[in-house]
């Protein structure tokens, strides 16, 4: 270079080089009668000699001047004549030799038209490389497929919301509104009554249950009662049915009714016996008043106030719990009861206390309410009620219905007085009687019967009352201030 423009090594500028004729490429100047696209006798510039490689020539549209000519290292070419008959004389170069060419050469202006394409052939990966890792490609969701998809979940979530609803509305029997209430599923074990239970046991005896109405002159007289025979006979107060003169009213607990009519009453026991004029009916089960103990769970079933199939619970509070009640009328009535705390009030008197197992232990009979006491028409529950024990009340009501009057159970001794010491004084025992024949004596102290303390002149008439005829009871009386204990055999009356 001796006038400092570029110019490619080699012969001076315009030399052809060896068997080559024909206008020599400058990157500075083009041939005379150069015309873009027409066939031209161009050659190309030669390569710069790299070490020990021949310079050798190329197509015309090479390389990039800014890129290297060569990057692979064949020496291979072939002589022969151009295309486009020039007789110009180039060597091929392969693409996988050389992949710096232009990747748009085929639109070159410069570039012969008819002189040989290069391809550009990768060369395949070695066999044990490791095959690249190649994301799966991405899909794109466009606004009107996220639209599409919300539009069809609301559809089909719209659809069946409403068959559940309809399906929820005619199973519940409700329609063309809202259902009410949750859906019964299984039933609570809680709710399938065991037979221990208390509804069962209310179960089993509320269809023998009666309300026992008595139609007065000016007022009716409202009570309840219980069925102890499938042929219709019930047992209730001697004072619910007082004044009856003819038939009763009998309320089923279905709201059915009935009439009954008078079998007998006693009104010291204040037990009474009507007949139902109908049969197949359910009596109740007996249970043993005796057997029973204080604390033990009851249910007092009846008709308060004219309500009838009330159903009240409570515990047994005591037991043989002596009473002596008089209306004024001159009748004198004796309970050696069983106290319950079972709200019991004004109609029902006469109905069953009942056990948890639903067998009848007592006839409800006296409540005391302070103030005017049971007898007061307006005397309500104050948690002391009094039941005649079964086991008492079968006996009379057995004898009425075979004799028509009640036999009672006695001890053969009179009562003068309450001790100052305790217990009550004897005024005279009946010869050969059951109190006689143990060695007790008038002026003797009678201070307790069965284990029971006794307070009051009634207290021993009740007590006794409580044993059946023959029954062996403990009786403990003090003579001259010494205790003696002995074992009587009760008797009854004629």
């Amino acid at each position: 270079m001796t006038d400092g423009s570029a110019r490619w090594p080699g012969p001076p500028p315009g030399s052809p080089p060896p068997g080559h004729t024909g206008a020599l490429y400058d990157a500075q100047s083009r041939p005379a009668g150069y015309r873009p696209g027409a066939p031209q006798h161009v050659a190309p510039p030669t390569a710069p000699h790299r070490g020990s490689e021949p310079i050798r020539p190329v197509n015309a549209g090479g390389p990039s001047p800014s890129s290297a000519w060569w990057t692979g290292a064949s020496t291979s070419s072939s002589v022969g004549g151009s295309p486009n008959g020039s007789g110009h004389a180039g060597a091929a170069r392969s693409g996988a030799d050389d992949p710096s060419w232009w990747s748009d050469a085929a639109n070159d202006p410069w570039r012969d038209p008819f002189a040989p394409s290069a391809v550009l052939v990768t060369p395949p990966a070695p066999a044990d490389a490791p095959e690249p890792d190649v994301d799966p490609p991405q899909r794109r969701v466009t606004f009107r497929q996220v639209l599409l998809i919300s539009i069809l979940t609301a559809l089909l979530a719209g659809g069946l919301g409403g068959a559940l609803g309809y399906v929820a509305a005619v199973r519940g029997g409700v329609g063309g509104g809202a259902v009410l209430g949750a859906s019964p599923g299984a039933v609570p074990s809680l709710a399938q009554r065991a037979p221990g239970s208390l509804g069962a046991a209310v179960k089993a005896v509320m269809p023998s249950v009666v309300t026992v109405r008595v139609d007065g002159q000016f007022s009716a007289s409202i009570g309840t009662g219980f069925i102890v025979s499938a042929d219709g006979y019930l047992i209730t107060n001697d004072h619910v049915v007082d004044g009856l003169t003819g038939s009763a009213t009998i309320i089923f607990s279905d709201s059915t009714t009935s009439t009954a009519r008078m079998v007998g009453a006693d009104v010291e026991s204040d037990i009474a016996v009507l007949k139902i004029d109908k049969s197949g009916l359910r009596p109740v089960t007996f249970g043993n008043s005796d057997a029973i103990v204080v604390g033990d769970p009851v249910l007092a079933i009846g008709s308060p106030l004219d309500l009838q199939n009330t159903v009240t619970y409570g515990i047994v509070s005591a037991l043989h719990r002596p009473l002596e009640i008089s209306d004024g009328s001159g009748t004198t009535r004796y309970y050696s009861a069983i106290q319950t705390d079972a709200a019991i009030n004004h109609g029902n008197s006469g109905g069953p206390l009942v056990d948890s197992n639903g067998h009848v232990i007592g006839v409800n009979s006296v409540i005391e309410s302070g103030g005017g006491g049971g007898s007061d028409p307006n005397a309500g529950n104050i948690g002391l009620a009094f039941a005649i024990p079964i086991n008492q009340a079968e006996r009379v009501a057995n004898s009425l219905i075979s004799s028509g009057k009640a036999q009672h159970t006695v001890i053969g001794a009179t009562v003068q007085q309450v001790d100052p010491t305790g217990g009550v004084l004897i005024r005279s025992v009946v010869g050969g009687g059951p109190a006689e024949q143990a060695g007790i004596r008038a002026g003797d102290v009678i201070v307790e019967v069965g284990g029971s303390p006794i307070t009051q002149t009634g207290d021993l008439t009740a007590l006794v009352r409580a044993y059946a005829p023959g029954d062996m009871v403990s009786v403990v009386y003090k003579r001259a201030g010494v205790r003696h204990t002995v074992q009587v055999k009760l008797a009854a009356t004629g």
